[in-house]
């Protein structure tokens, strides 16, 4: 990387500052690569400099859009709306854990109940706000199998780096704090041993174990046992591992542990179990096709595979097995996609004894459905339609699960796991402080480009005329199996009450329809999810719900590199774009720490065939000279994801580009990372100034 010798032009009245070109030339599999702001992926003060002078000149814009107070007033309303949120319910013994949102707080809490119907007696467990820091935030945790103790991963400024601290149910701190357990791109995770006197953990190297620039990556399995020192602790499993793994860990009643492996982002797992003896042995491999594996209520375990089925079929692995092959199919591959995302809860098999419950993906809705042991379908939750569904947290008696939709605000249910008859628990099921009741939910069908049918919602103001003139914000994903379903809207409605409609689509790269839908949007397909998404935005104009005048478009992280895509290959079609925490530069994300885990995703640029495809439709190496729409790009200085040089290197490469009067502006915060962790002050900050500069784009119609 060639040395910044001089500062960034300060920024005037008149513009934002200006970057200088310096070009680095770089020559892939006999490609010239050129890059003209490379010297801003790095780390000193003129780059500082010229990042703050952007920060200040693009805030001076935001904080004096019209509407801007207004905005922050009813953003901070509904944010601060005197409601209590509860989610993540994990039980433990007679215990219940959970996490509470209270209105008052800039951080979600940890709490400890017995009975959902008396939430309100709840005992706080922590409050990683306490002492003042509204930049700590919790990540996870793991309440030991009584319920006595738990274990939580603790970050701050949004930074994902966690360490993880033991606490009684009491809320004090019980024993040593073990670091590095948490990182934002391979997660963390730990697992009790049966009598709760020791925890396996996750773990990152220590200071010297492996080259500068690697801390990182390398996770693999240790052991702590309570009431020892750090030193005392031992390794388990790993050293072998990929440098990009990811690393999920459970256990069961007999002390046998499993460690799932996932070798980087895109989908592509490894399973091993450790007897109660201390033995590991492997039970697949990456080529496998097993998506999900897990104890049940018996010793058998249970495991969902993709092998000759895209869409997952269940199978029953017999305790002794040598490997996942010797399964028995126990549900077989049907029309719908069995959700089995790596890092979320809501995955897999849940076991309930005489009953097995199973999330199905339905195009974007979700339904959780209930069979017997033997496979045979039983009697499912009643739970609205066209909804998402969480993974059901089984009680003694019956069992809770969370449900929403575009229109309908989340609750919680209790279901009979025998009738299926389901009702909503009002104690933890908080009124919104949002009515959406004057919107429907319309699903409609786009022609890609190479005619794929790709669905997508509208959330559309009832009895609007739907002549092109309302004003429309558009978002997408489109990738890492991440399905989109439906979710209540409360966030953009601030801006559905102006008049505007809002889209969310169902991209190829997701999970929607089945692992063919997910590969059909990765490595050199990727270019299929910008198709599509170009394909919704075209029929909402052809189908007058909107026109480009009143176009915007929003999405974040792989989501912003959509948009990032979206607006250089179809500038035309949209009057607003906003890009959050995006991945811009397609041929150099990989020198990050979350590009080396995205290489199984998007590709890598060693490989002829994958950098042919990154470099395609990298935004950043295709902005030209041309009129661009107005475009807002938001970023974080803790942002252990995407970094934040991908944001200041195509903000710098559009200003010089840009041949319109429409701004580019680059927003960032000095106190938040990816946006996992960020406080409540942050987050109404930021939204103010999205939907502020939004709205000054779009300028709705009186209705």
């Amino acid at each position: 990387m060639p040395a910044v010798q001089e500062a960034p032009k300060p920024s005037t009245l008149n513009g934002p500052p200006v970057a200088e070109v310096r070009v680095v030339k770089d020559v892939l599999h006999g490609v010239t690569v050129e890059d003209p702001y490379r010297w801003l992926e790095a780390d000193d003060a003129a780059v500082k400099k010229w990042s703050d002078a952007q920060n200040v000149y693009a805030r001076g814009i935001l904080d004096k859009l019209p509407e801007v107070e207004t905005l922050r007033n009813e953003i901070t309303a509904i944010m601060k709306a005197p409601i209590t949120q509860y989610g993540g319910f994990r039980v433990a013994g007679s215990h219940i854990y959970g996490f509470r949102k209270q209105p008052d707080k800039e951080q979600g809490e940890l709490i400890v109940f017995d009975d959902p119907e008396k939430v309100a007696d709840a005992k706080v467990v922590v409050d990683p706000t306490a002492g003042g820091n509204a930049h700590r935030s919790i990540d996870w945790m793991e309440p030991s199998p009584d319920g006595s103790k738990v274990a939580v991963s603790i970050s701050e400024l949004g930074s994902e780096k966690g360490d993880l601290h033991i606490f009684d149910r009491g809320g004090k701190e019980v024993d040593v704090v073990i670091p590095n357990v948490n990182r934002g791109t391979g997660g963390g995770d730990a697992a009790w041993t049966p009598d709760g006197k020791g925890i396996y953990y996750t773990r990152y190297p220590a200071k010297g174990e492996k080259p500068d620039g690697e801390a990182d990556f390398w996770m693999q399995a240790w052991f702590h046992q309570l009431g020892t020192p750090l030193e005392k602790d031992h390794y388990e499993l790993g050293k072998d591992f990929p440098k990009i793994a990811e690393l999920v860990l459970e256990t069961d009643k007999k002390g046998r542990v499993l460690a799932k492996i996932q070798n980087g982002d895109g989908g592509e797992f490894r399973h091993y179990l450790r007897d109660a003896k201390g033995t590991w042995r492997q039970l697949d491999d990456w080529k496998d096709g097993i998506t999900y594996l897990g104890f049940g209520t018996t010793d058998d375990l249970w495991a969902v595979s993709i092998k000759d089925a895209p869409n997952g079929k269940v199978l029953s692995i017999p305790a002794n097995a040598k490997s996942a092959a010797e399964g028995k199919v126990v549900i077989a591959e049907g029309k719908d996609s069995i959700l089995t995302e790596f890092f979320q809860s809501d995955t897999g098999v849940t076991d309930g004894g005489d009953r097995i419950y199973l999330l199905y993906l339905v195009g974007g809705p979700m339904e959780l459905r209930a069979f017997t042991r033997a496979g045979k379908a039983a009697k499912s939750p009643a739970l609205p339609p066209v909804s998402s569904v969480g993974k059901p947290v089984l009680l003694k008696h019956g069992g809770l699960v969370g449900s929403t939709s575009f229109t309908m605000p989340f609750a919680w249910y209790r279901f009979d796991t025998k009738t299926g008859a389901a009702k909503i628990v009002p104690a933890i099921s908080p009124k919104s402080p949002v009515d959406l009741s004057g919107f429907e939910a319309r699903r409609e069908l786009a022609t890609s480009k190479d005619g794929t049918k790709i669905p997508y919602t509208v959330i559309w103001p009832k009895g609007a005329k739907q002549d092109g003139s309302t004003p429309c914000i558009a978002t997408g994903y489109g990738g890492y199996n991440i399905s989109q379903t439906p979710y209540f809207a409360t966030w953009i409605a601030p801006m559905l009450t102006r008049g505007f409609c809002f889209v969310e689509t169902n991209l190829r790269g997701g999970g929607e329809f089945g692992q063919a839908w997910h590969r059909a949007g990765m490595l050199t397909a990727k270019q299929n999810v910008f198709d599509d998404f170009a394909a919704v935005l075209q029929a909402l104009i052809a189908n007058k719900y909107t026109s480009t005048p009143r176009l915007g478009i929003i999405g974040g992280s792989n989501g912003g590199l959509l948009m990032g895509a979206t607006f250089v290959q179809h500038p035309e079609l949209m009057k607003a774009v906003v890009a959050e925490v995006a991945i811009f530069d397609s041929v150099r994300a990989e020198e990050s720490t979350n590009g080396e885990y995205n290489v199984t995703e998007f590709g890598t640029v060693k490989d002829e065939a994958q950098f042919t495809a990154l470099l395609a439709y990298s935004p950043y190496h295709h902005v030209a000279k041309t009129s661009y729409p107005a475009i807002l790009m938001t970023t974080g200085d803790h942002d252990p994801r995407v970094p934040p040089w991908h944001s200041r290197k195509m903000t710098a490469r559009l200003q010089a580009a840009q041949t319109a009067k429409a701004p580019i502006l680059l927003r960032t915060s000095s106190n938040a990372g990816h946006g996992v962790g960020s406080s409540m002050s942050e987050q109404i900050d930021l939204r103010t100034h999205i939907f502020a500069f939004l709205l000054d784009q779009l300028k709705p119609t009186e209705r």
